[in-house]
């Protein structure tokens, strides 16, 4: 009886992970390392994907198709000690497109204050409602907030709970911690964890979320369907987008959907009317500046 009732908590225990939200895939680069040992990383590396493989953020199910597929690079720039470094974190992540077999990149962000402590062998677990180590608190943030914005690709305001629980978590750090460690407070700059979640749940931006919904939902899964017309659904969002631009200026939300979307508008514009090509180089180049070079490139 005993075996019988370990093998069905076996079989609820792989159905619960298949049901997982997010397909993770971290790896670490250690291209300035001097005197720390290389297996930490190879086990750090190791625990954190086996973190991610054994955490279920939500109480939704997921079929594997619907899984979010993401991709993370923790690249270590400094050692502080032994076990102490400083990182960058690169991410991107997508969501598929109805129809196709095209996957839309959601999430694309380079996090370039990442402090961590790390012991071989040390465990790593997401607890809610309390802090256990800064890089589990960066790492579950994020995993928030891929989870919201897919939400919001899928449904208007759907990842609003979401996004507040990345709040939660970054309000869960410790005083002394966000002092030392960057990323968590406003004074830290402008382009944060403070500021990306600050963006997400202002008012100022709930038409922008909308539009995201619009750009997703009605643009690019409707492009199976009928292509122009989608067309169409995604200009109308990047204008609504736009307006919120102009309302919250330099906003770091807006600069992550234009990093995120950068190559995508291209290539669904590489079919469009001049008028089209027009519109959406001219609301690009807006809103992304820096970038204006690529944004120009939709004209042809």
């Amino acid at each position: 009886m005993k075996k019988i009732l370990l093998s069905i908590g076996g079989l609820f225990f792989a159905a619960l992970l298949m049901g997982q939200e997010l397909n993770i895939n971290l790896t670490i680069n250690t291209p300035k390392l001097q005197t720390a040992d290389p297996a930490v990383f190879k086990n750090l590396e190791s625990a954190l994907n086996d973190f991610f493989g054994s955490t279920k953020w939500t109480e939704d199910y997921y079929e594997p198709e619907e899984r979010i597929n993401v991709t993370m690079n923790l690249t270590i720039t400094e050692e502080l000690s032994q076990r102490d470094f400083n990182a960058e974190l690169t991410i991107q992540a997508s969501r598929p497109v109805y129809g196709s077999d095209y996957e839309s990149v959601i999430f694309s962000t380079v996090d370039k204050a990442v402090q961590l402590s790390y012991e071989q062998f040390q465990p790593i677990q997401y607890t809610s409602n309390s802090f256990n180590d800064n890089l589990t608190s960066v790492l579950s943030f994020y995993s928030y907030i891929i989870l919201g914005l897919d939400a919001d690709s899928f449904s208007p305001l759907g990842g609003q709970e979401y996004f507040q629980t990345a709040q939660a978590i970054m309000n869960l750090i410790p005083q002394d911690v966000a002092g030392r460690v960057k990323g968590w407070r406003s004074v830290d700059g402008n382009r944060n964890r403070y500021w990306l979640v600050e963006n997400l749940l202002t008012p100022r931006v709930q038409p922008m979320r909308q539009a995201f919904y619009d750009y997703h939902r009605l643009g690019l899964d409707k492009m199976f369907e009928d292509d122009a017309l989608g067309r169409v659904l995604v200009i109308d969002a990047l204008d609504k987008i736009a307006e919120v631009d102009r309302n919250y200026p330099n906003s770091m939300i807006i600069q992550v959907f234009a990093t995120s979307k950068s190559q995508e508008i291209l290539s669904i514009f590489a079919q469009g009317t001049p008028d089209q090509k027009t519109k959406a180089s001219d609301i690009m180049t807006r809103l992304d500046p820096s970038n204006a070079r690529i944004f120009r490139a939709i004209r042809g």
